[in-house]
């Protein structure tokens, strides 16, 4: 099921020079963190029960130690929350379109039915009256991954007044790309998150990707009327689920050295990405609103969305690779990262020369 999932980032071809298709944070770490990487113990397993990074993570996250779930990366977790949620009897998997793959393959693998949604306030308006007839799993992306868009304050409010009701209804939220916020703030309220599983995976904020390591947020016990625990996912996971260097990560990531840097990395974003979106717009790209992260979505000027495909083989031919949006469902579109002026001007001479030979 894996090979049946798209993603951005490094392909089986060769080196890519410019690589604008995943949506990792580009700048250059710090080096005290790459020097902790680099520093870890590889010849020792981690503590398999991960207690002081569980005590370290749940103070940065206002939560208590057992609600901590190590896990080897967001994916890895969308897959053993998917298994916890069928286990505790949903057959149903609502994910959103345009959205990350891995929620309906995830769901796929495990024979569960897959309910695509477009517009949350309308799977809002739904989602409850469903799940009074069968369990539901929902998963929300905030922000949302491919479009870079945040959902307004409003709808997380009436979300609220729905996990009131004490459905069978499981509300995850995919939290990755959070830390690379750029325009405004989390516009999700404590009273949601504590009735809600958070994925978290900031090695997409460090520009480690590489590096497996993330964790879930379990709901506070108090708001979990229903549905698998901490304790549980926790017996789903292989053994040391987490690496040396996944803990070593996690352990620096809420920092003042981490932090501070990934202040400043916001904010260097924000201004390549505004720079680099110019550049498209002059060269006729259209650009879809809404993105409050470094990545966003655009359509180049080709006669035909059949085109694409030819124009992004050029472009990785010269080192250059863009992400295909044809897999999210929008055709003739492509998501592209904020990337170093270098990068820019290298796609910028690129497209040029291309456009004369489409």
């Amino acid at each position: 099921m894996n090979e049946a999932v798209t993603h951005g980032g490094p392909d089986s071809g060769p080196a890519v020079r410019w690589d604008f298709s995943s949506n990792a944070n580009v700048r250059l770490q710090p080096a005290t963190l790459m020097q902790t990487l680099a520093e870890t113990d590889r010849s020792a397993y981690p503590d398999p029960s991960y207690v002081a990074l569980r005590s370290t993570l749940a103070a940065a996250s206002a939560c208590t130690p057992g609600q901590i779930v190590p896990t080897s990366g967001s994916s890895e977790g969308i897959r053993r929350l998917t298994l916890a949620a069928m286990l505790h009897g949903v057959r149903e998997v609502w994910v959103p379109h345009p959205g990350y793959g891995d929620y309906a393959a995830a769901a796929n693998a495990l024979g569960l039915a897959v309910r695509p949604w477009i517009d949350a306030p309308q799977a809002l308006a739904e989602v409850p009256e469903r799940a009074r007839s069968t369990p539901v799993l929902w998963w929300l992306c905030e922000p949302c991954n491919p479009t870079g868009a945040s959902l307004p304050t409003a709808f997380w409010q009436a979300l609220q007044t729905v996990q009131a009701q004490g459905l069978p209804l499981i509300v995850a939220i995919d939290r990755a790309y959070e830390p690379l916020r750029l325009i405004g703030a989390n516009p999700v309220p404590d009273e949601v998150t504590n009735a809600c599983w958070q994925l978290w995976s900031p090695n997409k904020s460090c520009g480690l990707t590489g590096v497996r390591a993330g964790w879930m947020q379990s709901p506070q016990i108090s708001h979990t009327p229903w549905g698998a625990t901490a304790a549980q996912l926790d017996q789903l996971a292989p053994s040391w689920v987490l690496s040396a260097e996944g803990v070593s990560l996690l352990s620096q990531w809420h920092g003042p050295v981490v932090q501070t840097w990934l202040a400043e990395s916001r904010q260097q974003l924000a201004q390549w990405q505004a720079t680099q979106a110019q550049v498209l717009s002059e060269l006729g790209w259209t650009h879809r609103p809404g993105s409050v992260t470094p990545f966003m979505l655009s359509r180049p000027p080709l006669r035909s969305p059949s085109q694409l495909p030819q124009l992004l083989a050029a472009l990785r031919a010269r080192g250059i690779k863009l992400r295909d949006a044809s897999s999210f469902g929008l055709p003739g579109w492509v998501r592209w990262r904020a990337h170093e002026p270098a990068a820019g001007r290298a796609l910028c001479l690129a497209l040029r020369d291309i456009e004369v030979a489409a």
